[in-house]
């Protein structure tokens, strides 16, 4: 980006001597969920480049967005590629995202994963999106929800796993994640696309059989009535939804 144009979102200027006008100073990030999910995102800034300043208490760095998720949610983030902060002047670096799904009406009964948006400079951009003709890029990832049980009711908890993918729905590496350059976003818009495997699995491997029926958790590996590792003939514990219905077989509870 220029120096005139940074100059400008620096002190919100509409326009100095020997300039034009600068693109905005701004691009939406945004996200397509299922029903019940939402996104946390913390903008990370750093100081621009050839900057020596420093910025005291660190976290004043950062902006976060729907970190309340659970009483509000917006999925349009607005988002600043530059800022200043006591004086140091920022550049927006990587937006950390956490994917986030609530599975009972219990307040801490939810999920959470994580993703990534990687921003660099034009030279560093060796690895970035494409936009489409309306200014949007969309980047994909793929949720599916693990069950164990836990404590002494041996109550199911849900952990949540998000992994990226592809437009046609092909598993990628690790989370879901893309990469822009600085001078691609301004006035663009980056969208999250996410869908859910509905396969719930078991969090452990050999913990759980399954039947006709559903799920069953084994026991007797170790001589408790917990979830353990399945024995032959296998011997069967029960559990607890988080509705606080006792249960032989998951999901459908009852055989």
């Amino acid at each position: 980006m220029s120096s005139c144009a940074r100059l400008l979102f620096y002190f919100g200027f509409t326009l100095l001597a020997g300039c034009t006008s600068a693109p905005p100073n701004h691009f939406t990030f945004t996200a397509d969920l299922p029903p019940g999910f939402a996104y946390k995102a913390i903008a990370v800034y750093v100081p621009d480049e050839g900057e020596t300043c420093t910025v005291p208490g660190g976290r004043k760095t950062e902006v976060g967005y729907n970190l309340k998720w659970r009483k509000e949610y917006e999925p349009n983030s607005v988002i600043a590629l530059y800022r200043t902060v006591s004086g140091c002047p920022l550049v927006l670096r990587r937006i950390e995202l956490q994917i986030a799904a609530a599975y009972s009406d219990d307040w801490f009964d939810f999920g959470e994963d994580t993703g990534l948006v990687a921003i660099r400079y034009e030279r560093e951009g060796q690895y970035r999106e494409i936009f489409n003709a309306a200014g949007e890029s969309t980047f994909h990832g793929q949720c599916q929800w693990f069950f164990r049980t836990m404590g002494p009711k041996r109550r199911i908890v849900k952990i949540l796993d998000c992994k990226a993918i592809d437009a046609e729905g092909q598993l990628g590496a690790g989370h879901p994640f893309a990469g822009y350059t600085l001078e691609q976003l301004p006035g663009k818009t980056v969208r999250l696309n996410v869908r859910v495997d509905e396969s719930e699995e078991p969090y452990y491997d050999g913990f759980w059989l399954k039947t006709k029926e559903g799920w069953r958790p084994c026991t007797g590996r170790w001589g408790t009535e917990n979830e353990e590792s399945c024995i032959s003939p296998p011997r069967f514990t029960d559990f607890m939804m988080p509705d606080g219905r006792r249960c032989t077989v998951y999901p459908s509870c009852t055989e």
